[in-house]
């Protein structure tokens, strides 16, 4: 990944990271919690592609993992986002914008049950039945509510950063620096052109000397006689 994509993916990371431990995990909503994570690491994928989106998932998941009050095994949520993220990232369009919201949307509905059935299997797998005592229908149905509700405010919005910070300066002063090769050959092509013109206008002018030498010389010689 590129630098500018490596910073705005942690800053992004960071922020959704400290909103989703001090402001939803607190609400106390009836279900799941809405996955202000999931969401981003989606934004993400949607614009970097899938390998993108898979780096950035683990990188989240990995970050929700070992923050507080994280009472899992670490590497289970890192485990999920990525895939999650890998699979968002397969649908980018070829110029990085999408058209209509219907597309993201059923994207986000399908993440937030795909990364609860994901999380509930992986804990089912390390000796976790939390998701069995709560209820999984519930807690899909919840997840999807959430989180289908939240993404309008967040998904286009990180999709806007991240399309913003695909123009990379390094790229545009690479630009610049061939188009000023390219002016500097086409100068030097010209002024070879011009010196070749004038090499042509002094073999003229020698040659026009020597004519003039050959005549006087006739002349002379015609007057000696």
């Amino acid at each position: 990944m590129r630098v500018n994509r490596i910073l705005l993916s942690s800053t992004l990371v960071v922020v959704a990271l400290v909103i989703q431990v001090s402001v939803l995990a607190r609400l106390h909503l009836p279900g799941a919690v809405p996955d202000l994570m999931l969401l981003t690491v989606l934004g993400l994928a949607m614009v970097y592609g899938h390998v993108g989106g898979a780096l950035v998932g683990f990188g989240a998941g990995l970050l929700a993992d070992l923050a507080p009050p994280a009472d899992h095994a670490a590497g289970r949520y890192a485990l999920v986002l990525c895939v999650i993220g890998y699979l968002a990232g397969l649908i980018k369009p070829e110029n990085g914008r999408i058209k209509s919201a219907t597309g993201p949307m059923l994207v986000v509905v399908a993440a937030a049950i795909g990364s609860t059935l994901l999380y509930a299997g992986v804990g089912a797998l390390v000796g976790d039945t939390a998701a069995r005592h709560v209820g999984l229908g519930g807690l899909l149905i919840s997840a999807a509510l959430y989180d289908l509700l939240l993404a309008p405010f967040v998904v286009p919005g990180i999709m806007a950063l991240a399309r913003r910070a695909e123009n990379d300066p390094l790229a545009e002063a690479g630009s610049a620096t061939k188009a000023t090769d390219i002016s500097s050959g086409w100068l030097s092509s010209g002024t070879g052109l011009r010196i070749g013109g004038q090499r042509g206008g002094l073999g003229g002018l020698k040659s026009k000397a020597r004519t003039r030498t050959t005549r006087v010389g006739r002349i002379k010689g015609v007057k000696r006689l």
